[in-house]
């Protein structure tokens, strides 16, 4: 099968199509003919070997192909499985489980995945499992976000900032969005009831306070947001530089002490949560945000693209039905 293969870390330009084994499923996996993947700033990390997150390999990457949003048909399972059969359409996260979803097929543990509601597109599902999950258990985890708070969401214009947008409206939410000009229009379409060019704008020294804030880009210090937060208010970071938040881990407990703020260190995905985000999708309170789509062979442009920070919403890759150079 042809996939985008690394063998050191570095930009990307050191991702090449190659043509690889096909793999085979374990007992407790399934076999996933991809039709689409999707880019997450994970990817980034991953390729350019950050140093946080080189426990998937000291000098080199330990997963050779990356990519963890899929979404396809199954073509084989494990004797074990017991969800799913040859032919059903899932899409998942193999994120911590061999990655590999930049290729033409990839092996999935099945509870990892879940069955494509038939009213949406490979495409749309693909854009679910990282970026909308982060978003679902950034704004209601650890405390159920609540009707009529007042929420700020930094870096709302991008994949997990364009799903937290839409989840916190459904949950009731005042929504405060904050980004680059370019996103405002496309912010607002989503359903902010606020929108802040943060090049125009400090945010930190408005005088309003809120209630919870999802901070996407982790472009603030942790001190910054004591003036912006209520009594009670909780500010979750999700992304943005390791060294951020790094020290958003070590410093967060002190300041919350005294500020009630709350650091979430982000847990590994549920499927239940997938469940819950494909029922927003059906019901209408949730739709992806589609910037581009590049086939298999381009994986690389792709990433630039994403590191460049301009993307609106979430960048897709198209594997099935694609010629691939």
């Amino acid at each position: 099968m042809k996939a985008i293969v690394y063998t050191k870390y570095g930009s990307p330009d050191v991702l090449q199509l190659k043509e690889v084994e096909k793999p085979t499923p374990k007992d407790n996996e399934v076999l996933v003919k991809i039709h689409v993947a999707s880019l997450n700033a994970a990817d980034l990390d991953y390729m350019r070997g950050n140093a946080l997150i080189r426990f998937g390999g000291l000098r080199k990457p330990k997963y050779k192909i990356l990519g963890s949003d899929v979404a396809g048909r199954i073509e084989a399972v494990g004797k074990n499985v017991k969800q799913f059969q040859p032919g059903d359409e899932i899409f998942g996260d193999s994120f911590g489980c061999g990655f590999g979803a930049f290729a033409e097929w990839v092996c999935v543990p099945e509870n990892k995945l879940a069955l494509k509601p038939a009213s949406m597109t490979f495409e749309e599902v693909a854009t679910l499992p990282q970026a909308g999950l982060l978003a679902l258990q950034g704004l209601r985890d650890k405390r159920q976000i609540q009707p009529g708070q007042k929420v700020l969401i930094n870096g709302a214009g991008g994949g997990t900032g364009s799903f937290a947008v839409q989840i916190a409206k459904s949950f009731g939410a005042e929504v405060t969005g904050v980004d680059s000009k370019a996103k405002l229009d496309m912010m607002r379409s989503i359903g902010a009831d606020h929108v802040i060019d943060y090049t125009q704008e400090d945010f930190t020294k408005s005088g309003l306070r809120y209630d919870l804030i999802l901070d996407v880009v982790v472009s603030r210090s942790i001190s910054d947001y004591k003036h912006v937060l209520s009594p009670k208010g909780i500010l979750r970071m999700v992304g943005g530089s390791m060294a951020r938040v790094f020290k958003a881990v070590l410093l967060g407990p002190l300041i919350s002490r005294s500020k009630k703020m709350s650091i979430v260190v982000w847990k590994s995905m549920k499927k239940e949560d997938l469940v819950f985000m494909k029922e927003l999708f059906e019901a209408g309170k949730v739709v992806p945000v589609i910037d581009r789509r590049y086939p298999l062979s381009k994986v690389a442009e792709a990433l630039r693209y994403l590191e460049e920070g301009h993307v609106q919403g979430k960048v897709v890759i198209t594997v099935e039905n694609n010629n691939i150079a």
